[in-house]
Formats: structure tokens, sequence, C-alpha cells
């Protein structure tokens, strides 16, 4: 498990969120301005996603 930090606008918020959900497997992202108020902060708990097994 990991830690996953993004500074971004806050309009691309959702759209970085719904890529790093398809990415890895990410718990809810926790989201916070930045200092200066003009971007947004999102923190995500991440993992791999599960592999399958073709041989199953």
């Amino acid at each position: 498990m990991f830690e996953i930090r993004v500074i971004c606008a806050p309009d691309d918020a959702d759209r970085v969120s719904r890529a790093l959900a398809a990415a890895f497997d990410t718990g809810p992202p926790r989201q916070y301005p930045t200092r200066d108020g003009k971007r947004t902060r999102l923190y995500f708990t991440a993992d791999h996603c599960p592999t399958t097994s073709e041989s199953e």
C-alpha cells in the first residue's frame, strides 16, 4: 500500500480521481485546498490492482 498526492486545478480533481482509480485500487480521495487557495491537493491511499491469472 502507498500514498499518492496530486496537486491540480479544482476542475481537474474528478478526472484525476477517475484516472487513478482505473490504474490502482484506491480509497476515496482526501481533498484540501493548496496554501494559495488556487489549486486542490488530493491524497489517495492506493495499492496495485489485483492481477488475474489466466491459468485458472
